[in-house]
């Protein structure tokens, strides 16, 4: 079926109100991340953060084009790491869990991010990720032992008696700022997603 066809028959459809008959529909579950890389980069600017530094630390990353949406800190069972970033539709939206951190002249900016995975201790299956992101004017040893107690207290609060954290990685991001502002960050990108169907 030619696209403005089909576009044609969705609008018919919609028209006879049979989009919203429930018995002729599916019942799909919540979105599960899986493909993700990650990127580091930094901006300045003297104009502003959001449409100045920040977006030119979006750019040094290379996911500019991306309208971003951040994510709290856990990883599916099911994510995996590529080795090679897709290309960016202008305009999509992408789904990151992300740290940046801003600074004004002088200071550093310093971003930094860390994941490890949980493995169940009686059957060593995948259970899932946790991930810890910190910002500020730190030193790239400041903030990895700040990420390194942060990943620890999630562990030690509800997985340690039944998961063992493995395979950590940390990711920072730090410069020093010499125009009005400055950004630093790191992100972890979704590129696709599982969609269970409950019905």
């Amino acid at each position: 079926m030619k696209k403005n066809k089909l576009i044609q028959t969705v609008l018919d459809s919609a028209e006879k109100n049979e989009l919203f008959d429930v018995t002729k529909g599916l019942v799909i579950g919540n979105r599960i991340p899986r493909d993700f890389y990650v990127v580091t980069g930094k901006g300045q600017s003297d104009i502003t953060i959001h449409a100045g530094s920040y977006h030119l630390a979006l750019k040094d990353a290379g996911i500019e084009k991306a309208n971003i949406m951040t994510y709290s800190s856990i990883m599916p069972s099911i994510a995996r790491e590529i080795d090679t970033p897709y290309k960016i539709q202008h305009g999509e939206v992408m789904e990151v869990i992300m740290a940046a951190a801003h600074a004004n002249k002088g200071e550093n900016a310093t971003a930094g991010i860390i994941y490890g995975w949980l493995y169940d201790k009686k059957t060593n299956d995948k259970y899932g990720g946790l991930v810890c992101e910190h910002n500020g004017n730190y030193t790239i040893n400041e903030i990895e032992d700040l990420l390194r107690s942060s990943l620890n207290e999630l562990y030690t609060n509800g997985f340690e008696e039944e998961y063992e954290m493995k395979d950590i990685r940390i990711i920072t991001e730090t410069m020093k700022t010499e125009k009005k502002f400055g950004t630093a960050l790191v992100a972890i990108c979704f590129t696709n997603f599982f969609i269970p169907i409950v019905k």
